[in-house]
């Protein structure tokens, strides 16, 4: 069983130490209140979206981070200054050069140490590994498979190579690899290009979109050069990644999830501590049964969660089929609340408990996993993120009733979008057109 990680506090925990050492820097060099320290602690934060300051990575060498260190902290002491100057501080240039100064070797310090920390910290209790396996055996791969046994502070586990070549460093050919990624559960997948048929890229691509798999490619000249790719490096060896999801950056994770956080909980104050009761009597009064309906529906990395809503229909057992146009199980009150989405509003409890985001891919029943997951190209990559409220393909018109080939494929495309372009201000955009078109009224709202 692959051990428990903690990648995903690494980076939150280095934001709260640097916004710690600029608050004790400001407070003791520059003489700051409260006030000024907050706003030097947001110019930071903001600052570093900018920079890509946090965007480092197992395999990202302690030279870069220095240097994206120098980078950000430079910006930064231009901006306080700066800052400083607008609002006539009286703060002595020599407090100013000590607070550049200890601030900038303090961070170094830091940087430093926490990194070789980190790595002697796998190496001792082999935690916060990846398994991987690389497909074909020639000079490129080797050099890799070198680094990934010569160096276990980065965290990789290589479990052997697949290749239709004859030799007996091999675990089996490249057919043979797909059951062992599945039995193994390998988390990523370095394919030599050269050693593949154009044919068995795209059979590797499908494959791990479909069973949600990370795919490198060690590059050649072939006609995959002609896709959106990510060049990284492994030592030596040049990586290209198919697909880059900002989401799995986890300050950008943590970012959403406060505004998740905050968001539902300002719904469920405000709206649903009064519509409940409201609403709840009426649903009871017209039909009998309870005021929610809870389906089980497919989440992020396809696991199962309970999906609220307000019950909408009469008690039937077809919760599997889609509501159609003109629907006999949906009830007089139900035809409202679906027209106008309220129908909706309890998944901000699913949000709140985190099974759920504001914004995100609609989560699909799991009958219609089972239909599209192999037939539409992509399909499953929806679930690399938690499912939302809303997303992009409802406000683009592709919601309810799939009643066209067409009308899930292009559903899929705008959640594959808007996973690989995700930002707060599209959470935003989309969440103010998802409230206009309450008001507009859509076609498809049934």
């Amino acid at each position: 069983m692959k051990k428990k990680g903690y990648s995903i506090i690494i980076k939150p925990f280095i934001y709260v130490i640097d916004l710690f050492l600029i608050s004790i820097a400001s407070f003791y060099f520059l003489k700051q209140d409260m006030n000024n320290i907050v706003a030097f602690c947001i110019m930071w934060f903001s600052l570093s979206f900018f920079t890509s300051f946090y965007k480092i990575y197992r395999f990202t060498k302690i030279t870069e981070v220095i240097s994206l260190l120098s980078k950000q902290i430079f910006i930064f002491i231009t901006v306080v200054f700066a800052f400083l100057f607008l609002k006539n501080s009286d703060v002595k240039p020599v407090n100013g050069v000590y607070f550049f100064l200890l601030l900038y070797i303090l961070m170094v310090l830091f940087r430093v140490a926490f990194f070789f920390l980190l790595r002697k910290y796998r190496i001792v209790t082999g935690s916060n590994y990846k398994k991987v396996v690389i497909i074909g055996i020639n000079n490129s791969t080797k050099k890799l498979e070198h680094f990934f046994k010569t160096h276990p502070e980065f965290g990789y586990k290589f479990l052997g190579f697949f290749s239709d070549e004859k030799s007996i460093a091999k675990r089996g050919s490249v057919s043979e690899s797909i059951n062992f990624i599945l039995k193994n559960e390998i988390e990523e997948i370095y394919c030599s290009v050269k050693e593949l048929s154009n044919k068995q890229i795209k059979e590797f691509i499908d494959f791990c979109d479909i069973n949600m798999k990370s795919l490198k490619f060690i590059p050649d000249n072939k006609e995959l050069f002609t896709k959106n790719l990510y060049l990284n490096y492994l030592d030596i060896t040049p990586i290209l990644s198919l697909r880059k999801i900002p989401l799995e950056d986890s300050v950008n994770s943590l970012v959403k999830r406060l505004f998740d956080i905050i968001f539902s909980s300002f719904i469920i104050v405000f709206v649903l501590s009064w519509l409940i009761p409201i609403l709840g009597l009426i649903i009871v009064l017209e039909s009998k049964g309870p005021i929610f309906f809870r389906q089980d529906r497919p989440g992020i990395k396809e696991e199962g969660f309970g999906c609220y809503k307000f019950r909408s229909m009469t008690i039937n057992n077809n919760s599997e089929i889609s509501a159609s146009r003109n629907d006999a199980r949906v009830t007089r009150v139900g035809k409202f609340i679906r027209r106008t989405s309220v129908d909706e509003l309890p998944q901000f409890f699913n949000v709140l408990f985190g099974s759920m985001s504001v914004v995100g891919p609609r989560p699909h029943l799991w009958r219609q996993n089972e239909m599209y997951g192999t037939k539409v190209p992509k399909y499953m990559v929806r679930h690399y993120v938690k499912p939302g409220v809303t997303g992009l393909a409802q406000v683009r018109g592709y919601r309810g009733e799939i009643e066209t080939k067409e009308d899930i494929i292009n559903r899929t495309k705008y959640d594959i979008f808007y996973i690989e372009n995700w930002s707060i201000l599209l959470d935003i955009n989309i969440i103010i057109q998802t409230v206009v078109n309450v008001f507009k009224g859509e076609d498809k709202a049934y």
